[in-house]
């Protein structure tokens, strides 16, 4: 069950950051079907698709505000308290993130500046599947309505009392009873009832996830490409073996394509982890999901502090824990993660539910060059510039030499018409 290599040189490090295989090219067909059906029968199409791969039944598409507050007031107090508490403080990590516009005057009388603005409409998505993921409502809905975002529509096939209490809570506009692949396309394309919105959001399975791919040729932006989560673990010999094997079994209990990469200086650490993860794993009511994902996982003895460095930043995690002495320090060399969590009381589930970062992040080895969802995701930046007679006589020279030697003379004209 346990993948261990020992001293990988740095040729090992490429099939050591293999992630389990997508194989999207096999949806295609299946994806584009979905979307011409939704195309061509808007709302109905969203009915005869529901039926086929979900086997329920949809009259209307949106839920109303009586059904949203029917559910949503069913939500136990405690849960509720928690949510509540939960919502502050990822507000609160995300508001500080606003633009704070600041005027530029780079030569006299030439001023600009940038400011933010929402993006009108956004599709947040939930998957059903074997989890309810109220967590996700908030996090891709707190920052829209921050961000000012004017419609925030949410899809999901799920039925659970703290999914309605969340988008309720976060302003949501629209809910849908639609999940899957159909979903997606029907906030991609717009149906009677489902706008189509100009941005996508949310995590899925290989249907959603290719569905998003399709929808983003289509001109729909999306968050991010993402695959199944991960979790790296960087251990020294002050790690805690148990608090490790709590760590990786979190994540790996997501689903059977989830991986989890335990990186330590310390061979015991490694050894002792296994012990403890085996022990744990009998303990969890999704214990067959974590033991199909333990299979894609990797436990990886590297010989000093410098080779794991090396090793993580290759990997790129969604999720990387750093357990071990002066964390801090350590991630200042981390280039490549989407949420880093530092030290040995810093759980990865943590920032999954409430400590207020965002867990919307980048998979498989998107975190070279993607972030993890932000207030920024919501937002379109516009640059503004104001130049006065006396600022355009100073800078028109140099446009027109430079629009001239482009041999775009109507540009040059545009300036030195104003300086006549």
């Amino acid at each position: 069950m346990f993948n261990q290599i020992k001293f990988p040189s740095r040729s090992d490090y490429a099939s050591i950051c293999e992630r389990p295989a997508l194989d999207q090219g096999s949806l295609d067909s299946l994806i584009t079907s979905v979307f011409k059906q939704v195309k061509e029968q808007g709302d109905q199409a969203l009915r005869v698709l529901t039926a086929t791969y979900e086997k329920r039944e949809i009259k209307s598409i949106l839920y109303s505000a009586a059904e949203i507050e029917e559910f949503a007031s069913s939500t136990e107090e405690s849960l509720k308290k928690s949510i509540d508490q939960a919502y502050a403080n990822i507000y609160a990590f995300h508001a500080a993130q606003k633009l704070v516009p600041t005027k530029i005057e780079v030569n006299p009388g030439v001023v600009c500046w940038q400011k933010a603005t929402g993006i009108d409409k956004v599709g947040i998505y939930i998957p059903g599947g074997t989890a309810p993921l109220f967590s996700t409502v908030l996090m891709l809905a707190i920052p829209a309505r921050i961000a000012g975002c004017l419609e925030i529509v949410l899809c999901t096939p799920a039925i659970h009392p703290a999914i309605f209490y969340a988008a309720k809570l976060c302003g949501v506009t629209k809910m849908a009873k639609v999940g899957g692949s159909q979903a997606i396309a029907a906030l991609s394309l717009g149906t009677e009832s489902i706008p189509a919105v100009y941005k996508i959001f949310g995590p899925g399975n290989q249907y959603v996830t290719a569905a998003k791919m399709y929808a983003n040729r289509l001109g729909t932006a999306i968050d991010m490409p993402a695959g199944p989560s991960e979790v790296a673990v960087y251990a020294d010999s002050t790690a805690e073996p148990a608090f490790i094997a709590s760590d990786l079994l979190s994540q790996a209990e997501h689903g059977a394509d989830s991986q989890v990469i335990l990186v330590s200086t310390s061979e015991k650490i490694i050894s002792d982890t296994m012990v403890e993860m085996t022990t744990q794993l009998e303990q969890l009511p999704r214990k067959e999901l974590a033991e199909k994902a333990l299979s894609n996982s990797k436990f990886v003895l590297v010989e000093k502090e410098s080779d794991a460095i090396e090793l993580l930043n290759e990997y790129a995690a969604e999720h990387l824990i750093l357990a071990c002495d002066k964390a801090e320090n350590f991630s200042e060399h981390i280039r490549n993660a989407g949420s880093i969590f530092l030290g040995h009381y810093t759980p990865e589930s943590a920032g999954d539910y409430a400590s207020g970062t965002n867990h919307t992040l980048p998979t498989n080895g998107f975190a070279r060059s993607y972030s993890g969802v932000n207030l920024d995701s919501f937002t379109k930046k516009i640059t503004l510039q104001a130049i006065s007679k006396e600022g355009l006589t100073q800078l028109g020279n140099t446009i027109i030499t430079m629009a001239e030697a482009e041999s775009l003379q109507a540009h040059a004209n545009a300036v030195k018409v104003r300086l006549i």
